[in-house]
């Protein structure tokens, strides 16, 4: 397939995925309903080349280390502070998929399958794609559809759960408002500059997409050359992560400088070409061989985030309900944290004050907890799992 025809066609795919969800409000995602798409177009004669043809792969392989660096820099780490509670409780339902997804699934669908199923459904795309190329390098094709087949269902098996669980603790919040007894946890805004600025901010008119870029690539260059020091023992893009945070910190970049030079959208587009690129070897028998493992680690999962992030609730003193909800993060990420949260205060709610009591005691945390899940910890997750597969 020429080029041009190739990006023709991916772009047609991804403007579909995008169109279904927002008008289903998410409920089919860009990722299920775009996976959908290139399954059906494989079965019925799509060249599997497609991804290659267009330039869309390597520009996505390449630009990893640079998302990673860039999403560093999203990092608040004041404001992470600042919701230390929802950030352990977060953390500790990725250990709880973690601990028995591998566990458990393991013994019941095979080690391999198991350490690639827990980083996709404690996380996003980044996740999915770090165990899915682990397992391609090892010619474990089945597990590397697996693990995308895990990144594009989890949304199905996450937002009920967050949604009940939001719901319960709207209307505990809405008592305690009325009995003039919650708690004001909004604080006042934090102004989110580096607290350890040492480079001055880049001038307005100097803001260019060169300039931004060269100075993501740099700092992604030194990561990937630090994680080679290790032997990859560290990855690349838990290294490249990490410093994001730290230069974001001293001032060497600007927050989110993709964004600012016009590359997020499609530098994103290309990274999903890389995870979709699995679904070429996805035979209709493979698919049906994977239903009962798909749906057994989601639920797995499900029940390992639910424990964990209720204890971890328990005893720093959260309701139960809303660290559940923390946990079920995971699954989605944002925008699902955003717009669930908005979905129930709205439908709690009866008035705009109730609805506004209820969003400024959920949204800040689900917001917060879908950024720890899904872009950091889930990272690392996968940095860890992709050895044992």
């Amino acid at each position: 397939m020429d080029g041009l025809t190739a990006i023709l066609f991916i772009l047609v795919a991804f403007a579909i995925g995008d169109y279904v969800s927002f008008k289903t409000k998410a409920t089919f995602s860009m990722l299920f309903t775009t996976a959908v798409v290139f399954l059906i177009a494989f079965w019925v004669g799509l060249p599997s080349t497609i991804f290659d043809d267009s330039g869309f792969f390597k520009v996505g392989q390449l630009a990893m280390p640079l998302l990673l660096t860039n999403m560093g820099t999203m990092i608040s780490l004041k404001e992470l502070a600042k919701q230390w509670k929802t950030v352990i409780i977060a953390l500790a339902a990725v250990v709880g998929i973690g601990v028995l997804v591998y566990f458990v699934g393991g013994p019941i669908f095979g080690r391999e399958m198991a350490a690639s199923a827990a980083p996709p459904i404690s996380g996003g795309v980044v996740a999915a794609l770090i165990v899915s190329e682990a397992a391609m390098e090892k010619g474990l094709e089945s597990v590397a559809v697996f693990a995308t087949m895990l990144l594009v269902t989890q949304t199905f098996f996450g937002t009920p759960v967050a949604s009940y669980c939001l719901k319960k603790e709207a209307r505990r919040v809405l008592a305690l408002s009325e009995n003039n007894t919650l708690t004001d946890e909004t604080e006042e805004e934090i102004i989110d500059e580096p607290k350890k600025r040492i480079f001055p901010p880049l001038r307005k008119e100097l803001q260019l997409s060169s300039i931004l870029l060269l100075k993501l690539t740099i700092v992604s260059f030194i990561g990937v050359k630090i994680s080679a020091l290790t032997n990859g023992a560290v990855n690349a893009l838990i290294v490249c992560l990490v410093l994001g945070v730290i230069v974001r910190e001293l001032g060497f970049i600007e927050k989110d400088s993709m964004t600012t030079a016009n590359s997020q959208g499609f530098v994103m587009i290309c990274l999903l070409t890389v995870i979709f690129a699995n679904l070429a070897s996805a035979t209709p028998e493979m698919l049906m061989s994977l239903i009962v493992p798909i749906i057994g680690c989601l639920a797995i999962g499900v029940i390992g985030f639910s424990i964990f992030s209720a204890i971890a609730g328990k005893i720093l003193g959260m309701d139960k309900y809303m660290s559940i909800a923390i946990g079920s993060t995971a699954l989605f990420g944002f925008p699902g944290t955003f717009i669930i949260s908005n979905e129930v205060a709205n439908a709690i709610g009866e008035t705009e004050e109730e609805r506004k009591v209820i969003l400024d005691a959920i949204l800040p945390k689900m917001l917060i907890a879908g950024f720890v899940t899904v872009s950091i910890a889930s990272v690392v997750l996968a940095g860890f799992m992709a050895k044992l597969i």
